[in-house]
């Protein structure tokens, strides 16, 4: 199967194969580019690595990763160098523009052409929307899209419903509700694109006016669909009715206007008092970093999951580089996505 590539531009989705050696190079820019069977058998495999990491310490062993953070990250970048380490595998990289040659004017283009020639695959975060994307119109390489703007985060909604799954024992039927920055959020974005393919999932987005979720995902998606979704403004109305709650930090970075961003930050606060009539099996669920929207004695609290999340997010790494690299699973003897057929 041919992924689907993800056009920001148009809003739309495209093939987009490229023929890499005996195999055809798959890159991942929105969590859609994978079925629905190849998200199970990436999950399973994440399991495994889990359960049997000796297994897989050498399966990446004549492999480089290249990490290519044209803004800061601590997780992700972190979790792509230790998942590839684990596999064996050596990373290279920059982790900011200012320490690469985009300082002296370098288009992404050139960049991941030169990364190409010392690099088998590579991760890409950058703070423009679609510059990934443009990158595997050059790559030799897979490329993953490690974050990209406001637009998507495939690694982190991999991560996220890893957890999910271990947590609910379950994709399907559940209420999730997103809480914060929903129209700068890009794991919410990947994240209520990827659950909106499951069978009876309820979405509820809880923000301000100005944060709400964006015009073209209900429009594109949601409506589209006809997905049972609704918008709130507050969490102890929805509360009671969550099976996960998705909290996220108003991101600063994405304000033009410093007054806008200081009035809108602490919006929401969630705290043991507002968990208080929820269910006593929900997940709280965080893409990290937190700023002081989960108190700290949430921490502790059997329903908090966001620390969980990025163990997670080290072994769904590690399955998605063996497979976008085309490794054979040396416990089942096979590879988990098709790269040998169109």
């Amino acid at each position: 199967m041919i992924p689907l590539v993800y056009d920001c531009a148009r809003e739309n989705f495209y093939n987009f194969p490229h023929q890499q050696g005996r195999y055809y190079m798959r890159h991942l820019m929105s969590p859609l580019d994978l079925s629905k069977e190849e998200l199970d058998d990436l999950l399973t495999l994440a399991s495994d690595i889990e359960k049997n990491p000796s297994k897989y310490a050498h399966v990446c062993d004549d492999k480089r990763l290249a990490t290519c953070f044209y803004e800061p990250s601590t997780r992700t970048r972190l979790s792509f160098e230790a998942a590839m380490m684990n596999l064996g595998g050596k990373v290279l990289g920059f982790s900011s523009a200012g320490s690469s040659s985009a300082s002296k004017g370098e288009s992404v283009s050139d960049t991941i052409r030169m990364i190409s020639c010392f690099a088998d695959i590579c991760a890409m975060r950058h703070p423009k929307e679609g510059a990934p994307l443009v990158a595997t119109r050059k790559s030799t390489v897979p490329l993953i899209n490690a974050g990209d703007g406001g637009h998507n985060h495939p690694t982190q909604t991999l991560t996220d419903l890893l957890t999910i799954y271990r947590e609910k024992g379950r994709l399907a039927n559940l209420t999730i509700g997103f809480c914060g920055d929903l129209k700068f959020g890009r794991t919410v974005h990947s994240l209520t694109k990827a659950m909106s393919r499951y069978k009876n999932i309820k979405f509820v987005f809880i923000a301000p006016p100005e944060l709400k979720i964006p015009e073209y995902l209900k429009h594109d998606l949601l409506d589209a669909k006809n997905l049972d979704y609704k918008e709130v403004e507050t969490i102890e109305e929805v509360i009671e009715d969550l099976d996960i709650l998705y909290m996220t930090r108003v991101q600063k970075e994405r304000f033009f206007n410093e007054q806008d961003y200081i009035r809108l930050k602490d919006t929401y606060i969630l705290d043991l008092k507002k968990l208080e009539k929820s269910k006593s099996d929900l997940i709280v669920m965080h893409p990290l970093p937190r700023v002081n929207e989960i108190a700290i004695e949430v921490d502790d609290d059997p329903r908090a999951a966001y620390f969980d999340q990025v163990q997670n997010g080290k072994y769904i790494r590690m399955a998605l580089i063996m497979a976008l690299l085309g490794i054979t699973d040396p416990v089942t003897g096979r590879e988990v996505l098709d790269t040998h057929s169109l």
